[in-house]
This record gives structure tokens, C-alpha cells and sequence, in this order.
């Protein structure tokens, strides 16, 4: 099975570069798409991330994290909940800076572990993935919530709508290697 980061090994690099903005704007579009789900509606930006890194691969994952990060910092309302809490580094200083750390782990963690693997290699690398940015989003987190409600407000409301998307990334990412 290839995907893409087979295919571009030689490509220009006006492709990877496109490709790259590409999937950024795919995270940024996965942050602003709420899906009523419970106990707490949940964005597909980790949906996306997880995708985009095993199916890109750890560089080019990294490198859309990246352009994401920099186009948030450049004021650009692409994070979740953004402009309403805040925009640039005034965002960057609330309680989910950890998590959007743990998404550019996951970019290396997930694209790593996802490469030229099948359906069950991937699955696992996103829940490698999804643990990669539950850690330093935990951690960031704890400066906000208290130790003893950590998990109650940072994995809890999150964990069963995470198994989801980790179930329906894999499958797609199966769908589109086997059209190919």
C-alpha cells in the first residue's frame, strides 16, 4: 500500500509545499467543524491531524503543524473557538496550547509508526498518536484545572469521540489505498 509520502519522494518541492498548506488548511478547517457528540460537542481537528500523519508521513505532518501553528500566530482565527478566545499569542496562553504541542507530537508519533503499515498498524499509531497529544496537553493544562479534576476535564469528555475518530481515520485511510 502507498500513500502519499511514497508517491512524493520525488516530487519538486512546489508539490510537497502545496500538499503541506494543504493539509494545514485541512487542520484548520477540522478545528472550526463541530460535531454534536457526548458528553461535549468535538471538532475534527484531531481527526485530521491523525490522517494527515499517517498519511503523509512524519515530515510533511510536522511541516502542515507547522504552517498551522504560524498562520495562528500570524493572528489568522484557525484555532479552535478563535477569534472569540483570542487570537496570536493571546490564544496561545489559555489552557489548550498543550494539546495543539501534543498535535505536532502526534504529527511525528502517528506518521512514524503509520508508515507503509496496513488498517490495524495505522489504528494503533493513532492511538499512539491521540496519547502523544493527550500528555503535553494534560500537563499545560494542569497550570488551569486542579490535579484532582485533571481527567475529569482533559481526556474524559474527549476520550470516546477520540475512538471514534480513530476508527473512522483508519478506515478512510484504508478506502483511499486500496482505490489506488
Amino acid at each position: 500500500m502507498q500513500l502519499a509520502q511514497d508517491r512524493l519522494a520525488g516530487h519538486s518541492l512546489a508539490a510537497k509545499t502545496g500538499l503541506t498548506l494543504a493539509a494545514a488548511a485541512l487542520i484548520a478547517l477540522g478545528a472550526k467543524v463541530q460535531v454534536p457528540f457526548w458528553p461535549v460537542p468535538m471538532t475534527l481537528q484531531t481527526l485530521a491531524v491523525l490522517v494527515i500523519a499517517a498519511g503523509l508521513g512524519p515530515r510533511l505532518g510536522l511541516a502542515a503543524m507547522g504552517a498551522y501553528m504560524a498562520a495562528g500566530l500570524a493572528w489568522l482565527p484557525v484555532f479552535a473557538g478563535s477569534p472569540e478566545r483570542g487570537l496570536g499569542l493571546a490564544y496561545l496562553a489559555g489552557p489548550t496550547t498543550g494539546f495543539l504541542i501534543g498535535m505536532a507530537l502526534a504529527m511525528v508519533v502517528t506518521g512514524a509508526l503509520a508508515q507503509g503499515r496496513g488498517l490495524g498498524m495505522r489504528a494503533v499509531a493513532m492511538i499512539a498518536g491521540t496519547v502523544a497529544i493527550y500528555v503535553p496537553g494534560l500537563l499545560w493544562l494542569s497550570a488551569f484545572v486542579p490535579a484532582d479534576r485533571l481527567l475529569a476535564v482533559g481526556v474524559a469528555p474527549f476520550i470516546l469521540g477520540d475512538m471514534v475518530k480513530i476508527a473512522v481515520g483508519a478506515l478512510a485511510l484504508q478506502a483511499i489505498t486500496r482505490r489506488r
